[in-house]
């Protein structure tokens, strides 16, 4: 079964699970803070392997101390599914592990 578009009250109960994460343009959207590059260097690649595993990729932008998520799914139109869901509570779980805050 291919993923439906979540409407907004959908999108505000997940969000309510998901601490620091908005939603904005379409997307969900979380930066994180870490203690230096090479945390949050090892944090995108910590992400970059769950999404491989899910099949389902975020945007992701590093700069020194901080990487940024952005998600939303393409094959409907750049809008909110449950894969996005899934995947902001899949990486919020890993995060924390790497010290994110």
């Amino acid at each position: 079964m291919a993923p439906r578009p979540l409407n907004e009250t959908q999108i505000g109960e997940v969000l309510g699970g998901l601490p620091g994460w908005s939603f904005g343009e379409d997307r969900l959207v979380r930066q994180y803070r870490l203690d230096g590059h090479l945390e949050a260097v090892a944090l995108l690649v910590h992400i970059a392997t769950l999404q491989e595993r899910l099949d389902h990729h975020a945007d992701l932008t590093v700069t020194y101390d901080s990487l940024g998520v952005s998600v939303n799914t393409h094959s409907v139109g750049g809008k909110v599914t449950e894969l996005d869901t899934q995947l902001a509570t899949r990486i919020e779980e890993i995060a924390a592990g790497h010290g994110a805050r």
